[in-house]
């Protein structure tokens, strides 16, 4: 994910464009400080990050190997969350009350060594993509919810990032979300939205704009599906129809692009990187993978080394405990979801639709989802059905068996109709636009 690739993959920096994305909130550019360590961060290392901290086997990895994880965090100030404490004495996720969420947040802010652009031109500190990883608190199920960076939320009063004694930064009312980061850091992304969904979440991140090359490159490549070839001069995706194995810019270019996706929304990015996380979580679970403990260093080390993580993941025990919950979980349980939105009305930004309150209740149960199947078939924007792979028998002797069903295991939540999305056991391919 460096130089000389960066070269060959440097999006251009046509100032219209970026003043389409950074300059629709209508707030002004600063309403709160944000400290300098907070840096280079970037809205696709999420997706890798995301799978990565969570669905890497940290058990594999050596005492040694898991000291010097922990150097690549350990001299640097994390960030407090406001409920990050209900983590205090818990030895395991799973015996924490209803389960474990945490955000993961990528910024637009380009790297200061200009390989995407000039940093003090190209862009601003937006928090263009917006993760909440839910694990179940019996580790059955992983719900992972984007929510879309137009989306119009509510903002509480959140602490000053510089000066946490010099009192509460002003509460805001529909703003766009991906101006958070920049009124108020990570925590403020965390407290608006455990205020949009009721959830608590005591653990988050930003990540770093080349970290998901990084990571694709340690796992060996993650393998996505195209309909039509896509050639894209914005992100520097150059790819052919049909299934390719992409790592480094061209993972990063995969999931930065937006107009040649879809219906050329954000809407639309979101889909294509869910497809790309769902591909990476079979990956990360694939035979050779998981029991690699090389691969598992490389993966964490490149994580790590990419983001700013607050107070309670900067701890190795909570780490190794998230990583140890995900290595087993079942690839149809693991459901990523696309927050359902309706039109605000004014061509550009959204609003949570009545739907999503489905998402909110199946956060606060602890409770698995059931997504439509129709659900992204009737959507216009994002991913369509993979080709039926051919199934190689199943030997009934070596299948493991099903786990079996408790009586106290919480009742799924049915999504609606409008709520797209997939699980990790299924293979979309992303739709180019030809506008």
């Amino acid at each position: 994910m460096d130089q000389e690739t960066a070269e060959a993959f440097r999006p251009s920096t046509d100032a219209a464009d970026e003043a389409e994305e950074r300059g629709a909130s209508g707030v002004p550019t600063r309403h709160g400080r944000l400290p300098r360590h907070t840096g280079p961060r970037t809205a696709v290392k999420l997706v890798a990050s995301a799978a990565a901290v969570l669905l890497v086997s940290a058990g594999a990895v050596g005492a040694y190997a898991a000291a010097d994880l922990v150097g690549s965090v350990t001299g640097t100030e994390g960030v407090k969350l406001a409920n990050e404490e209900i983590l205090e004495g818990v030895p395991d996720i799973g015996a924490m009350d209803g389960g474990l969420s945490f955000l993961l947040v990528g910024s637009d802010k380009r790297p200061a060594d200009g390989s995407f652009g000039d940093p003090e031109v190209d862009s601003g500190i937006l928090n263009d993509v917006n993760m909440l990883l839910h694990i179940s608190q019996d580790h059955s199920h992983v719900e992972v919810v984007s929510f879309p960076r137009d989306m119009m939320v509510a903002v509480p009063e959140c602490p000053d990032p510089v000066d946490p004694d010099s009192g509460p930064l002003s509460a805001m009312s529909e703003v766009p979300l991906n101006s958070v980061l920049e009124h108020g850091g990570l925590g403020c992304v965390v407290m608006t939205l455990e205020l949009l969904t009721g959830t608590k979440i005591p653990v988050g991140g930003v990540v770093e704009f080349k970290g998901v090359a990084a990571l694709s490159s340690a796992v060996g490549g993650v393998e996505v599906c195209l309909v039509d070839p896509i050639d894209d001069i914005d992100s520097g995706l150059h790819l052919p129809a049909g299934t390719s194995t992409i790592e480094g810019y061209d993972a990063l270019a995969f999931l930065r692009t937006r107009k040649a996706v879809g219906d050329g929304s954000d809407l639309a990015r979101i889909a294509s990187q869910q497809a790309f996380m769902a591909s990476l979580a079979r990956t990360l679970q694939s035979s050779g993978t998981l029991s690699d403990p090389v691969k598992l260093y490389s993966i964490a080390k490149a994580v790590l080394s990419n983001m700013e993580l607050s107070n309670k993941l900067q701890n190795p025990t909570v780490l190794m405990s998230i990583a140890r919950t995900l290595q087993d979980v079942d690839l149809s349980k693991i459901a990523f979801i696309q927050y359902p939105t309706a039109e605000y009305g004014d061509g550009q930004h959204v609003i949570p639709a009545d739907s999503a309150e489905a998402v909110n209740l199946a956060l606060q149960e602890d409770r698995p989802v059931v997504l439509d199947p129709s659900a992204n078939e009737n959507s216009e924007f994002g991913t369509a059905p993979a080709a039926p792979a051919t199934e190689t028998p199943v030997d009934p002797a070596t299948e493991a068996p099903a786990p079996d069903a408790t009586a106290s295991a919480p009742p799924a939540e049915q999504l609606p109709p409008d709520i797209t999305g997939l699980t990790g056991d299924e293979v979309r391919c992303t739709t180019s636009n030809d506008g």
